[in-house]
């Protein structure tokens, strides 16, 4: 008689399993303490080590988060100040303008057209450059809409065009 066909994964099982019980029981206790380490194994590479790493790591990220988090919350109150301050007149506005352009001395130019003003500079540094943006936004409100910078040998060469958001006198 014919016996009926098994299917793949069934005439593998059978196979194994005669392989299994023709080993001897050293060989059997062998193979099962081996499966034993590769299954711990198994359990410390993909359950156990990935969530110890998290926990080692979380403490430096929620540190750096919650300067984020500070930096812009910074940023917000100080974005709400500015909007809740009252504008300054174009015409106070640009003489503040001149004034703070007057510290970066002769390589910066400053012309005002109307509710425009438009920096050359020619050579100025990073931070007196940086000094300048920070009092120009603050004492005459004004917003820088465009720069074009290039860095030369001794800082920066190019222009700064401002727009002056202020009421008219």
């Amino acid at each position: 008689m014919n016996q009926p066909k098994l299917p793949n994964w069934q005439l593998l099982k059978v196979q194994l399993l005669t392989r299994w019980q023709a080993l001897g029981d050293r060989e059997q206790l062998a193979l099962q303490a081996v499966a034993w380490v590769v299954a711990l194994l198994l359990v410390w590479l993909l359950g156990i080590q990935p969530g110890l790493r998290t926990l080692r790591q979380a403490p430096a990220q929620l540190e750096a988060l919650e300067l984020q988090l500070q930096e812009m919350q910074a940023l917000a109150a100080e974005a709400r100040e500015l909007r809740a301050t009252p504008p300054v007149p174009i015409a106070l506005a640009a003489q503040a303008l001149q004034a703070a352009s007057e510290h970066l001395g002769s390589g910066a130019k400053l012309s005002v057209t109307g509710d425009r003003a438009v920096l050359s500079v020619n050579n100025i540094g990073a931070e007196p450059l940086q000094a300048w943006l920070g009092e120009v936004r603050s004492a005459a409100r004004a917003r820088p809409l465009e720069a074009k910078l290039q860095r030369s040998g001794n800082g920066y060469t190019g222009t700064i065009v401002l727009m002056l958001s202020g009421a008219a006198p």
